[in-house]
């Protein structure tokens, strides 16, 4: 095979990989030999596909090829019959021994024949070499760095592990050049032909004067779909007719679905290269960071944003609309011709003296005589400009400070103050948002002149809030957030809930720009570190992955009709980049030239009339012509701006505001902005007059917009919202508003805590007991919610179970049927080792294994493993002192057991081979607590020192650890319970004190919420997630439960002992342990102080433990964000 021919199968196989042809991709890497892929390699080896993992080398090598290759084999053979036996597997053993294993008989008989040995064994370990064989996982992983060297040192492999260094979608690239010098040839080249097929050369055959270039012509090499073959390139007929060019590739990429539903689509450059039939943004593959020769797109690569132009053609030909949408700047019908540089605002008429640091200024969208502006202080003021009056101010002040995380309380209380990052009006000028440099966005509503109303506090952020927008999707006005914790974020403007959480970016979120193309709503964002990325409203991640000019921290922006996108940015070094961009190809159209080489601070920039472009640069604004690259012209507005001053058009473009460094503002004005001026000049003030400026149309109420038609982003105020008919009625938007948000402040007002007193108000059931009631120290539902098991404090075990009947079809734990209190024929019961302790005075601990067939347990004596069939101790062990606490099962090896014990220690213990493989110390007092993540690999610890503790379970070190925080006012008993508990993220973890409920984020271990209950319930006694998640049931010593929203940690419902407790008045019982059924998420149990069982549901007819209370201040229902509840009261 030529050279080249080699490397068009390294294209191919970038190509399959980006499709995300998993298979093929595998396949074709095995029958070329060209690449192995060690990462492939390794998740074979360490999921043991031991088949597919020969197969797979055998496209590289052979048994006998050299030594490297034999010792290849063998140690993947090897351990293939060790895992066998370890199975107690003899008849596979003996298979893989003679199959697999007696090739090797011929190189070293003696080792085939000790091999062949350890089938007489009953434990292989008992062979020396073998005797510090662990479990399979460690064993595969020792085995696979053995490999990796033995590979690495084979000959054979020199050359192929490396995959070439290729810039993203270069197949496609190399094919859309060929198209481009295909239609060069045309002799009849059409400005913005439409491709069907790469089958037969490109021709756009003979002119036809009738038709008119096709509006939408989609990117070249799109989505190959799975199913249904290879679709045609375009999606569109051959020249649809249409009055003039309007969407962008990122349209192409969306309009017509997919019928398929899963499309497999092209990430495409920055555009997001177009789908056809399957027309959905695809996720890039994205570089690996820890090894990037095993992906098909290096880290440092360059991009297609990057790409350069084929040889030999000029700018000009490059850039024809071969395989991108069309710009026709030249006869575009947006009234550019009308324009000119005169029309540029460039008179100074007013200066407004601010007193601090202007950061971020934005012009009212309809009434565009009011500007918004913001500070280094933390200032948010709105001017009045005929009047130069500021008729509204809000300094920097956290509403609502009781439900802040306790990292912005700290960092509050070391320095109460903050700066504005961003102010943006919404598109109707309802609202205006505040993105500040602590964690705070505050969005207030503006009703016209003084009138201006805190609306929503969320704690968007850890760290700063670098920019904010607004943008409607799902017809919904939401607020998009980014910032320092390198996440961006979208939020519901009326709620405050969050609605998409966007993760990729590996530096902080920079800025967002939302657009929208048709009916596609998708947000750009840009980091420091120069990265763009792309994403639409759904959680399939980023869709593109570029780098902006220069690697610099920039801003993105559309032209007012949304037909053209531009940013600007300054790298670290101080070069400042203005260009436009192809959006299809993903690569910088045009860079305009004029910017200072050493910029201080970033540059910002603005755009206006759909035709200049202004940027504030070395203490002046420069201007250009949007299809020129060249500086038009540049003025110092009379002297006094800040070197990178801020700018902002107004909305009609002729106002502009520029920053000054003397902490002011200089409206800079054309005739036009002069007149209107001066026109509003002597009337006062009044949002519900409407000048010429200041035309207010009648529009939804926010939240329910309906519009696809308003450009959002940074030319935000572009267009105007069309009238909404709302009962006929035509008022304007500051008559319908007041009444809106008193309306969603009564809804807020009409909530109530759901409070259950009475037994008709839910199910409940106490399950049936003839042994003797003895206080219920431990419960548990079994992993297939067919059973409960508890244990008493006498250290007797009792299970119950349910059985399958015309009441009960699942077999399922029920409120509403009554299971049997099982016992073996033999009558014997599953009862601890007690020793000599006390079993009042000890801790009883059990763990559950996953297949339920057996539950480890202790009261104070030796651990004793029982079978939960029979009932019959398989063995003790682990005698006190000390005595076991808290007992947990590895998640991933049932052999594995980590065991908290009374001397604060947490042994690692492995049942197998009955030993202790490490002790890990941390704790002062007994572990109460403990809890394995899978997905980080950790274990976390919770002792009666009120402290948390992080290990990792791949080496047992410590890699975290804080104490609890105990809120003020309150004291818990020295000795309390501490316990923790994975979200099904496995990265949340719920912990309880009998002070409060928090949610920690592992493995930092950073609170991000905390939740106190009232005094007169007494302390809490336990809780628990929900099966989902999504709820925490709380017990208290009062007898009462409270159910939580998780998200949010708020109180929505209570449920009183009244309800499920008989009336006794000399008798005060309640819940010790809460118990939460596997998969019915409203199902929990409660053991109790007499020794009693419960088990509680919501009555049919409501389905569910209550309502969540209307979200505020930013406390959405599917985040945990940052806020803290101060009790269980709703908060406010």
């Amino acid at each position: 095979m030529t050279s080249l021919s080699r490397e068009l199968v390294f294209l191919i196989l970038q190509f399959l990989d980006e499709e995300k042809f998993k298979e093929t991709v595998h396949k074709l890497e095995q029958e070329s030999g060209f690449f192995f892929n060690m990462r492939y390699f390794e998740d074979m080896v360490t999921n043991g596909e031991w088949e597919e993992v020969e197969k797979y080398l055998s496209g590289f090598t052979k048994v006998d090829d050299n030594r490297y290759s034999m010792k290849i084999f063998f140690e993947i053979r090897k351990q293939k019959y060790l895992e066998a036996l370890d199975k107690r597997d003899r008849a596979k053993a003996v298979e893989i021994l003679v199959k697999d294993l007696k090739v090797f008989s011929a190189f070293n008989e003696e080792l085939f024949k000790e091999i062949t040995q350890l089938l007489t064994l009953e434990n292989f370990r008992d062979n020396e070499q073998l005797s510090k064989y662990g479990d399979t996982k460690s064993a595969r992983g020792i085995m696979l760095a053995e490999l990796k060297k033995l590979i690495e040192a084979n000959p054979l492999f020199r050359d192929k592990l490396q995959f070439p260094t290729l810039k993203n979608s270069r197949l496609r690239t190399l094919i859309n050049q060929s198209l481009n010098w295909q239609h060069q040839l045309c002799k009849n080249p059409r400005p913005n032909p439409d491709i069907k097929t790469l089958f037969v050369d490109h021709s756009c055959g003979q002119p036809n004067g009738a038709r008119a270039p096709s509006p939408v012509t989609n990117p070249l090499m799109g989505a190959v779909q799975k199913a249904g073959g290879f679709p045609p390139l375009s999606a569109h007929g051959p020249f649809q007719p249409a009055p003039a060019a309007l969407p962008t590739s990122i349209a192409g990429w969306m309009t017509n679905p997919s019928p398929v539903p899963h499309p497999s689509a092209s990430a495409g450059p920055i555009g997001l290269a177009a789908a056809n039939n399957a027309a959905i943004l695809k996720r890039p593959r994205t570089p690996p960071t820890n090894n990037p020769a095993m992906d098909y797109q290096t880290a440092d690569s360059e991009h297609v944003l990057k790409r350069s132009r084929p040889f030999g053609i000029s700018d000009e030909a490059n850039n024809l609309p071969v395989n991108i949408l069309p710009v026709a700047y030249p006869n575009q019908s947006h009234g550019q011709s009308s324009y000119s540089s005169d029309d540029l605002p460039r008179l100074v008429v007013m200066n407004l003296s601010l007193g601090s640091v202007v950061k971020s200024m934005d012009f009212h969208p309809v009434q565009q005589i009011l500007l918004l502006v913001g500070t280094n202080m933390g200032d948010v003021m709105v001017y009045e400009l005929p009047s130069q009056e500021r008729i509204a101010i809000r300094n920097f002040k956290v509403w609502d400070l009781g439900l802040c995380s306790m990292p912005l309380q700290a960092s509050l209380a070391n320095d109460y103050s903050a700066s504005v990052n961003r102010v943006m009006w919404s598109p109707d000028g309802i609202l205006f948002g505040v993105a500040y440099s602590k964690h705070i966005v505050h969005i207030y509503s503006y009703q016209g002149g003084e009138d201006l109303r805190n609306h929503l506090e969320i704690e968007a952020h850890v760290g700063s809030v670098n920019d904010l927008a607004f943008s409607y999707p799902n017809k919904q006005l939401c607020v998009v957030t980014c910032g320092e914790d390198r996440v961006i974020k979208v939020w519901d403007a009326v709620t405050g809930a969050k609605q998409y959480a966007f993760e990729g970016h590996e530096a902080p979120v920079y800025s967002v720009c939302p657009h929208h193309k048709e009916n596609i709503q998708f947000i750009f964002s840009t980091a420091i570190d120069g990265k763009i990325k792309a994403w639409l409203y759904d959680n399939l991640g980023s869709r593109v992955d570029y780098d902006a000019p220069g690697h610099s921290s920039t801003t993105m922006a559309y032209s007012a009709d949304g037909t053209r996108l531009f940013s600007c940015g300054t790298s670290k070094e101080g070069d400042s980049y203005l260009v436009e961009w192809n959006e299809s190809e993903g690569a910088v159209k045009r860079t305009y030239h004029g910017l200072g080489k050493r910029s201080v601070g970033i540059v910002q920039f603005d755009t206006t009339k759909n035709r200049f472009l202004a940027a504030g640069d070395e203490c002046s604004v420069k201007f250009w012509d949007m299809d020129n690259v060249n500086l038009l012209t540049s003025i110092d507005a009379d002297g006094g701006l800040q070197a990178s001053p801020c700018i902002r058009f107004n909305k009609e473009g002729i106002l502009l505001a520029v920053s000054t460094n003397d902490n002011g503002v200089k409206i800079l004005a054309n005739t036009d902005g002069v007149r209107l001026l001066r026109t509003m000049e002597n009337r006062t003030f009044d949002a519900s007059r409407v000048g010429s400026a200041a035309v207010v149309k009648a529009a939804p109420a926010i939240g329910a917009f309906g519009s696809a038609n308003i450009t959002v982003g940074t030319s935000i105020g572009d267009r105007t919202p069309p009238v909404a008919a709302m009962n006929n009625d035509s008022r304007s938007l500051v008559d319908v508003k007041p009444r809106i948000a008193d309306e969603t402040l009564d809804k807020s007002r009409i909530w109530k805590l759901t409070e259950i007193n009475e037994p008709s108000q839910c199910r409940s059931l106490r399950l049936p007991d003839n042994l003797t009631a003895m206080r219920v120290s431990r419960l548990i539902y079994t992993n297939s919610g067919l059973a409960i098991l508890a244990l008493a404090s006498n250290a007797v075990h009792k299970l119950w179970k349910w059985q399958r009947s015309d009441r009960n079809l699942s077999g399922k734990a029920s409120a509403s049927v009554h299971p049997q209190l099982w016992q073996p024929t033999s009558g014997i019961l599953m009862t601890n080792d007690i020793s000599d302790t006390n079993p009042e005075d000890a801790v009883p601990c059990f763990a559950l294994s996953k297949n339920d067939s057996y539950v480890m347990s202790a009261s104070g004596g030796k651990i004793s493993l029982f079978n939960m069939m029979t009932f019959k101790t398989m063995t003790t062990f682990m005698p006190p002192p000390p005595a076991a606490t808290f007992l947990a099962f590895h998640p991933q090896d049932n052999n594995i057991i980590a065991i908290g014990m009374e001397d604060s220690t947490i042994q690692i213990y492995n049942v197998r081979v009955d030993q202790v493989k490490t002790k890990l110390k941390g704790h002062q007092k007994r572990i109460t607590g403990l809890a394995f993540s899978h997905t980080l690999n950790v274990l976390v610890s919770s002792g009666a020192d009120s402290q948390l503790c992080v290990w990792s379970t791949d080496g047992w070190e410590k890699q975290a650890s804080k104490f609890l925080q105990i809120p003020p006012g309150r004291t818990a008993a020295p000795t309390a319970d501490t316990r923790v508990q994975f979200h099904q993220d496995q990265i949340h973890l719920l912990v309880v004190h009998e002070t409060q409920i928090a949610i920690y984020e592992a493995p930092k271990l950073e609170c991000l919420k905390q939740w106190f209950p009232r005094e007169a319930t007494g302390p809490i006694t336990h809780a628990t997630y929900s099966c989902d998640s999504l709820s925490i049931y709380v017990s208290f010593e009062d007898g009462s439960v409270g159910v939580l929203t998780a998200s949010s940690l708020r109180l929505r419902c209570r449920i009183n002992p009244t309800a499920y407790l008989p009336a006794n008045p000399s008798l005060r019982v309640y819940p010790l342990v809460i118990a939460a059924h596997p998969t019915e998420s409203n199902q929990f149990a409660l053991g109790l102080t007499d020794g009693g069982v419960y088990v509680l549901e919501p009555l049919e007819s409501e389905g569910k433990w209550g309502t969540s209370p209307p979200v505020e201040n930013g406390a959405g229902p599917s985040t945990v964000s940052g806020a803290v509840a101060g009790s269980d009261q709703p908060q406010r």
